[in-house]
């Protein structure tokens, strides 16, 4: 399947007024593309479409909330009247609740899935209605949470589950009945952006991401990339695909992990502020691309960089697997200690005897399987680089 260039492109952004949606808008307008942008900020709209018209883009902008079909219907009509098409259908707009599960509402967790899942859902079954007469992409951005379950966002995470269980049949669907369309489904690493600000707040301090956490433009870069080019599902940021790939190889060891790093992990020190959510209303603070992170941002993810290379997507698996048997078995051979912190320097010695471990307790191959994995890795400075980007965020800091 061949997609057009970007600068040949009409492209709908759904959530397109902050965050990622508004980092991807901006770029993709410097690279040329038409775009339709939709949210539901109707003064930020306007402000977007005159700074987008002053930079010479070809912009329309459209006031709907993906909550609502018929809306959503209406942001496919504007864009066959402008343009007489599109050719890249991006589902964005989403937002997140903290708390747990027992203390958030039901209305609650039903707006959250209208927004995240079904606004999502009813985006791709109408881009895809009009796709399979002209060819084009659709691009869902899922969440490494699609793959593991995190505590105090528990609703946005089950959402997240079911935009993957969706895209995944959507994709397979649309591919055995022979249409031009490429299905995408883009699962971000904790990203820095007002999502924390935008989210609603049942804790008693305020929310914050989990490092390691990384700058919108690397998942902007990302979508872009499959704008043109055909990706079944890629994970942005090496912290993601760590944590999917441990709950999917020790799940029971992950959640005790997860269970005396995430509670805490996710708070501030500073109490709950009560500030105005956007989970019912916009909340009026659009236009903004970066949150209140405290600590270190990535500005770029090497093992995403090289997942997009097809010669280096299984050095990237490698590299993010050192990483994970690292984690999971600590640098001292022993596992994850609750309270203790493991420094960068210890990690790297500590993969050699890690993945001894993993051969042994996985495989029974045992030492000549654990032999053969580092010198594999010893083979690829890109895996090992992978590993770097990871243990350089010091994601065991708190």
């Amino acid at each position: 399947m061949k997609l057009k260039k970007l600068d040949q492109q009409v492209i709908v952004i759904t959530g397109g007024t902050s965050g990622i949606g508004l980092v991807t808008a901006r770029l993709a307008a410097k690279k040329g593309a038409k775009l339709v942008i939709a949210a539901r900020n109707e003064q930020a709209l306007r402000e977007l479409q005159d700074e987008l018209a002053s930079s010479g883009t070809d912009a329309v902008c459209v006031l709907a909330d993906v909550a609502n079909e018929h809306e959503v219907e209406r942001i496919a009509a504007t864009a066959t009247e402008a343009y007489g098409g599109f050719d890249t259908w991006i589902n964005n707009a989403g937002v997140s609740v903290y708390g747990r599960l027992e203390d958030v509402p039901a209305e609650d967790h039903r707006r959250l899935f209208e927004t995240n899942f079904w606004g999502l859902v009813y985006g791709s079954l109408t881009a895809a209605k009009l796709l399979k007469q002209r060819g084009g992409a659709i691009i869902n951005i899922g969440s490494v949470l699609s793959d593991r379950a995190i505590p105090l966002q528990g609703m946005y995470s089950a959402s997240k589950h079911a935009v993957k269980g969706f895209t995944d049949a959507l994709r397979m669907e649309l591919e055995e009945e022979g249409s031009p369309v490429s299905v995408t489904l883009i699962k971000p690493s904790a990203i820095d952006t007002p999502y924390t600000k935008h989210a609603k707040n049942y804790m008693d301090s305020e929310p914050k991401n989990p490092a390691p956490v990384y700058a919108p433009e690397v998942v902007a870069r990302t979508i872009l990339y499959c704008c043109e080019n055909p990706q079944r599902d890629v994970t942005v940021g090496a912290g993601g695909k760590i944590l999917s790939t441990i709950g999917a190889v020790a799940p029971r060891l992950t959640d005790k992990v997860m269970e005396g790093m995430f509670f805490q992990g996710q708070k501030r020190s500073e109490p709950n502020r009560g500030d105005q959510d956007s989970l019912h209303e916009p909340s009026g603070r659009d236009l903004e691309e970066r949150g209140e992170y405290p600590g270190h941002v990535s500005e770029s993810s090497l093992y995403t960089a090289m997942r997009l290379h097809p010669l280096m997507a299984s050095v990237a698996v490698l590299g993010a697997a050192l990483a994970v048997t690292a984690v999971v078995f600590g640098a001292t051979g022993r596992g994850p200690m609750r309270g203790r912190t493991l420094r960068t320097p210890d990690l790297r010695r500590g993969v050699p005897r890690a993945f001894t471990r993993v051969a042994k307790t996985y495989n029974r191959a045992g030492q000549p399987v654990a032999r053969g994995i580092r010198t594999a890795a010893k083979k690829a400075p890109s895996a090992r680089a992978a590993f770097e980007e990871w243990v350089s965020a010091r994601p065991f800091k708190r």
